[in-house]
């Protein structure tokens, strides 16, 4: 029971929409701004930076925050976690707050990863987009990357954490929470991934 009812605290944790409800306080409908995404990114390109990062945090607290309380108030650790720290993800991804349609997920998950393992993990996967975007840079020629492509990124730098999980040896829970994550992050980046695709099959015509 125990369990249960952190892991509805997460969902319903995870599923508070606060960049989109910023959004809107700002007068600005996160839906029709940039990818339709209703997220923190979306809210700094609709409403400037000082409402963008509040976004940023908001939906990183509501995944860090969850995640210490049920270790630290809840007293669960190991396997009791991984369903605690999936909830807040796919409740941002399928908020009931905005009829299923959630946002991507990107700073919830940072957020579950920093409470995970003492800002670890986040951390790494950090540097690997990091580094990620720089080659795209480079590859563009410093040129602006297009948004399908920062899709792109964000799935294979969460796919490329579960090599960094391997060789620290993580703790076997931590490898079910990243694949349920990344099926999430693939999920709901659905539409640049089949971008990708359709592009590389053109290139492949004669």
């Amino acid at each position: 029971m125990t369990v249960l009812f952190w892991t509805l605290c997460a969902f319903v944790s995870g599923s508070l929409m606060f960049s989109y409800w910023l959004g809107r306080l700002a007068r600005h409908n996160l839906r029709s701004v940039g990818d339709g995404n209703p997220g923190a990114l979306n809210l700094w390109q609709a409403a400037g930076y000082r409402l963008g990062l509040a976004g940023i945090v908001l939906d990183f607290g509501k995944g860090y925050g969850i995640l210490l309380a049920a270790r630290h108030l809840g007293g669960l650790e190991g396997y009791a976690l991984i369903p605690i720290g999936l909830a807040p993800i796919v409740g941002h991804a399928f908020s009931p707050f905005l009829k299923g349609r959630g946002g991507k997920a990107i700073a919830v998950t940072f957020g579950v990863w920093s409470a995970l393992s003492r800002f670890e993990v986040s951390l790494a996967l950090a540097i690997i987009l990091a580094i990620s975007q720089l080659v795209m840079k480079i590859v563009h020629k410093w040129k602006p990357i297009p948004s399908q492509i920062d899709g792109q990124q964000v799935v294979l730098g969460v796919l490329l954490l579960g090599v960094y999980l391997l060789v620290r040896g993580a703790p076997a829970a931590w490898f079910w929470i990243w694949a349920g994550n990344a099926a999430l992050i693939v999920v709901k980046h659905q539409r640049e991934l089949r971008a990708g695709i359709g592009k590389k099959k053109e290139e492949a015509q004669p």
